[in-house]
């Protein structure tokens, strides 16, 4: 598979990662990507960017580099209904909506708390991708989730970062080994994401390969060398 995309990255705007906005793209550029998303965290990730960052995302260039360049944001789920920490009328500003739990703004509760919260911004019409649902932040039922993923063409990713030894994420190979069967048997798609906090990291999915043979993973089902059929697939673009 020839990895052309690469939609969940941070620059220095998130406040916890090292890179700016062009030695993103140019890394992309070097890594011959044809797409790459950049999302910033929001407001309840300590130390990101202000809400204003995301209503001048149009001042930024929709390619550099030959790198065509989606801009947008990594949202947190705040509740057990699947409610994220962006006000309605941003959303209009990104080209890509990526939402996920994180410890910093989310009370993990049930099994059942935290899978109706996942399902309800999946079914969010604004969102395009659930960020690492099998990080073990939250206990889950993925097939639900991933049932609901089908019927609302909300992505699941696969998170390379969350695999990283230095993350002490104990569940995640075991968790991601699952959604991954999941979305095999009931032929749902599924993204990898690098979670890129520097601009080496871009595209980096060594994490994931394994486990992707693991699970006999069809490439049809991996949305990283289609990015026709991934732009398609967003609510905005």
């Amino acid at each position: 598979m020839d990895i052309l995309l690469d939609v969940h990255t941070h620059t220095i705007a998130s406040g916890h990662a090292f890179s700016s906005l062009q030695e993103m793209v140019k890394s992309a550029a070097e890594k011959r990507l044809r797409l790459l998303g950049i999302t910033e965290h929001t407001p309840g990730i300590p130390g990101t960017c202000d809400l204003i960052y995301f209503r001048n995302l149009h001042v930024v260039p929709r390619k550099m580099y030959g790198v065509e360049l989606l801009l947008g944001a990594e949202t947190n789920i705040v509740d057990y209904k699947g409610n994220v920490d962006l006000p309605e009328d941003y959303f209009s500003f990104l080209d890509i909506c990526i939402a996920g739990i994180h410890s910093f703004c989310y009370s993990s509760g049930t099994a059942d708390q935290n899978t109706d919260a996942v399902i309800g911004a999946i079914s969010n019409p604004h969102i395009d991708i659930i960020s690492h649902p099998g990080d073990g932040t939250a206990l889950l039922n993925f097939e639900p989730i991933v049932l609901a993923s089908k019927e609302y063409d909300t992505l699941l990713e696969i998170n390379n970062s969350s695999l990283n030894p230095v993350r002490n994420k104990s569940a995640a190979r075991r968790n991601n080994l699952e959604i991954l069967r999941l979305c095999k048997k009931y032929e749902v798609p599924v993204i990898l994401g690098s979670d890129a906090h520097i601009s080496f990291d871009i595209a980096r999915y060594d994490r994931l390969y394994d486990l992707l043979r693991e699970a006999e993973f069809p490439e049809a089902l991996v949305m990283n060398d289609k990015v026709e059929e991934f732009k398609a697939r967003l609510k905005r673009v």
